[in-house]
């Protein structure tokens, strides 16, 4: 590795930062970042300027030989990078409320990584982070990509079927998974092995022990299992995962309880607003803490955001990757001939042993038979939405929405595309040429 080991954050003034920040401040003795670059759009500099002015006072209180960079170009920020984040948003908060009241309208379930709001997200995002790679290529192109731009399974699969960059997608849910069979169980988190199957916010945890002893069967009582700030908590039916044999991601929850979910998103959205509106509020109270001179640490209050945990998934992988530590991750890579029933070049999202060369997929040792079929419908469902990202391509995209296992009609898949679409046009010009 390179000795000025410059890490690059796109999407720096993004409300996560300091978590970022304080991540590398607490590695840095087996992680020695000498620079951090973030760099944001102008749209978003307001944030840049106050969240940098944060991450600098977080630098100099750690008396770290560390220096962070604030800036609008992305091709000074990429050259020479040897880690590049990225932790963006097209179209702001802004969009990711569209993206979750516009299907709410046709009876279809509204979020930002999961079905018609998915996409959208989706086709904004793919172009964008294709274009940061052609920058890439040309001005770091060693550097590992780490991508935590939602939805990350699919922006991943894309980068890595469009461009020559190294990229690794990034969840935070699985160390939350971790964090809770951690207080769970009461023992470190080193004591714990969870195996997980499946996509990228569509996984289930295969196998659970502790010391070597399974755990899975204690786990299949508990009704409300583990959830996170940005999806509501719904009792799963412990007949259904007794059988099932296996612990369902949260975000399955809009899977296999629609009604419910849909219910209570159509109920929450009229009381308090949708979650990107609470998040919205959220976001401008930690912008007011992050203004406080006196402020040099990361607050408590960035906890209650729904990606807390996202920097120890992205510092532990860096330090991974930097340090060749062989160690087990939980990330979204290549599936080769892990699932045998996806193609090759699908992301998947499963253990990995962490390499520097990069993550290499561990075999798994039982996908459901129940949920195969769930995996490769919304799996086909994200490469159609991915070629349509790239080409523009409104057939290609009905079909994307037409096929997906939250869409109830393709009559309505069409309406609520017209719709999407024609909210979001500022942000998809390729459609616009097509």
């Amino acid at each position: 590795m390179s000795e000025k080991l410059k890490i690059a954050v796109i999407g720096g003034g993004s409300s996560y930062t300091p978590e970022l920040i304080e991540g590398i401040i607490l590695n840095h003795a087996q992680l020695p970042v000498s620079e951090i670059w973030l760099v944001d759009i102008p749209a978003g500099q307001h944030k840049l300027e106050i969240v940098g002015s944060l991450a600098k006072r977080m630098v100099e209180k750690s008396g770290l030989p560390m220096t962070v960079h604030l800036t609008m170009n992305r091709r000074e920020a990429l050259e020479g990078a040897v880690f590049v984040s990225t932790q963006m948003r097209v179209g702001l908060l802004e969009a990711r409320i569209w993206d979750e009241t516009i299907p709410l309208k046709y009876g279809v379930i509204g979020q930002e990584t999961t079905g018609p709001g998915g996409m959208m997200k989706a086709l904004r995002t793919i172009p964008v982070l294709l274009d940061i790679c052609k920058d890439m290529e040309e001005l770091c192109p060693e550097a590992w990509l780490l991508n935590f731009t939602n939805p990350a399974g699919m922006v991943t699969e894309a980068i890595n079927k469009y461009s020559k960059i190294k990229s690794i997608g990034l969840c935070n849910s699985p160390t939350g998974v971790y964090k809770w069979l951690s207080a769970l169980f009461e023992v470190p988190v080193e004591r714990i092995y969870a195996e997980f199957v499946g996509l990228n916010h569509l996984n289930w945890v295969t196998k659970v022990s502790v010391d070597g002893d399974s755990k899975l069967e204690k786990l299949f009582d508990l009704k409300e299992g583990y959830s996170a700030k940005n999806v509501p908590q719904s009792e799963w039916n412990a007949d259904f995962i007794h059988g099932l044999g296996a612990i369902p991601s949260y975000y399955l929850k809009y899977f296999y309880l629609t009604q419910e979910m849909l219910q209570d998103q159509m109920a929450s959205s009229k009381k308090e607003g949708t979650r990107a509106e609470v998040v919205k509020r959220l976001e401008d109270e930690l912008f007011e803490l992050y203004k406080d001179p006196n402020l040099a640490e990361k607050p408590k209050q960035l906890e209650k955001r729904g990606g807390t945990y996202y920097s120890e998934a992205a510092v532990n992988l860096m330090k991974s990757l930097y340090n060749d530590s062989r160690d087990i991750q939980t990330l979204n890579v290549a599936n080769g001939h892990t699932l045998d029933f996806l193609p090759h070049d699908a992301c998947i999202e499963v253990n990995c042993v962490v390499t520097k060369q990069g993550p290499i997929p561990l075999p798994v040792s039982y996908v459901p038979v129940s949920v195969k079929g769930l995996i490769h419908a919304v799996k086909t469902y994200e490469q159609l939405a991915i070629e349509a990202a790239v080409h523009g391509d409104r057939s290609l995209a009905l079909q994307a929405l037409g096929h997906h296992p939250l869409v109830p009609s393709v009559n309505i898949a069409d309406r609520m595309l017209k719709e999407m679409l024609e909210q979001n046009k500022a942000f998809l010009p390729q459609f616009a040429e097509a």
